[in-house]
């Protein structure tokens, strides 16, 4: 009776390992990295619900609601200084490094490099740059708002962070105040998250899209929300190598007065690129 017990406590095992492995690929199958014309790395993301905020955090964090954000692509990593030389743009970083993000950006530095990139890929780009509204039906790329932003991080997860609750573990996936040195640092040096996008939390605090206001989740659109339709500051998301833990969490929200002027330019800033997923996939997919 005893060796029988211990025969199904080790196929009750087997068969526990068998279907976390499952549930992990099925994870994974659902995003695909895809590797553009200009030879960077994007993730293809699904569209999906997903509970926006939290209500143990900031003020501005609140009310949390269910949000519907559309399939799109997202760069894999931070926007590199080695890619505005490519883009001919001049590099205002503070810590120069081809291989560390792009930092000192304001928000309209970042909006003219998606669209030197969608001119270089023969996109449309979506900036106007005369009057910086974003044309979101065009295929060329722009920063992510900011429920493409959270959704991103938190990568199908519920968490304090991308990888879960636990503080302990931030210094495994992000540069925060307790590790970077004091600077920005290379790119991709930490684990990513479960959609395999890195530095979502630390290294640069990322410009999005939106307008900031404290009060907008409680009048915000449940499809594709957008943010305010005009403001003073744009918002900023996932915290900096000067941030402390909690500034690096998946729905901290922040804001900067830097849109245009070189003067209030930030080393703790940079960005990311999305563009919408393309109907027919025209870039190359892989595993």
């Amino acid at each position: 009776m005893k060796m029988r017990r211990i025969i199904i406590i080790i196929i009750c095992a087997v068969l526990a390992a068998i279907a976390g492995c499952r549930q992990r690929d099925e994870a994974g199958a659902a995003v695909q990295f895809v590797t553009t014309d200009s030879g960077i790395e994007m993730a293809a993301l699904p569209g999906g619900w997903f509970e926006m905020g939290s209500a143990d955090g900031q003020d501005d964090e609140r009310p949390v609601r269910r949000v519907w954000v559309d399939a799109f692509w997202m760069d894999r990593y931070e926007v590199v200084q080695g890619l505005l030389r490519k883009f001919q743009i001049s590099d205002p970083s503070h810590f120069k490094n081809p291989g560390g993000p792009m930092d000192q950006a304001n928000w309209t530095d970042a909006a003219i490099f998606c669209n030197e990139r969608s001119l270089a890929e023969g996109l449309t780009p979506c900036y106007d740059e005369q009057t910086w509204e974003c044309d979101f039906e065009a295929d060329g790329y722009r920063l992510p708002t900011e429920a493409e932003w959270e959704y991103a991080c938190r990568a199908g997860g519920a968490g304090k962070y991308g990888f879960g609750n636990s503080e302990r573990l931030l210094g495994e996936y992000a540069w925060f105040a307790d590790n970077s040195q004091g600077r920005t640092q290379t790119v991709g040096q930490k684990q990513p998250n479960a959609w395999g996008l890195y530095d979502m939390h630390g290294n640069v605090a990322e410009w999005c899209q939106d307008w900031y206001a404290a009060d907008s989740y409680g009048r915000g659109d449940e499809r594709n929300p957008r943010g305010p339709a005009t403001g003073k500051e744009r918002v900023l998301r996932g915290g900096s190598w000067k941030s402390s833990a909690d500034a690096c969490r998946s729905s901290y929200r922040a804001s900067d007065p830097s849109l245009d002027d070189t003067c209030l330019a930030n080393d703790t800033i940079g960005f990311r690129c999305v563009r919408r997923a393309p109907a027919g996939g025209d870039a190359q997919a892989k595993e």
